[in-house]
């Protein structure tokens, strides 16, 4: 399955399968055309994050193959594992 990584400053996340990066690129880019604020996506773990995004926000999307993990539904309301399922 594909994994999508986002980088943000000093800080890594992979988005939780059913988040659509086009939208959150989108939500991003809106946010900081406004001036700044908080946007919130879903990681691995199922596990909300909530981000400042300001004009000095750096921001990396990438893609890359690893293998299915069915807890990864992207349900914030059901979480599962540690810092360790990040990794």
């Amino acid at each position: 399955m594909a994994r999508t990584r986002i980088a943000l400053n000093e800080s890594e996340f992979f988005l939780a399968q059913g988040q659509d990066v086009a939208e959150l690129r989108g939500r991003m880019e809106g946010t900081m055309r406004a001036g700044g604020g908080f946007v919130e996506f879903v990681v691995v773990g199922n596990r909300a994050v909530s981000v400042l995004i300001t004009a000095a926000t750096q921001v990396v999307i990438s893609v890359e193959t690893v293998e299915y993990d069915a807890r990864d539904t992207g349900d914030s309301a059901v979480p599962y594992g540690g810092e360790y399922d990040l990794l």
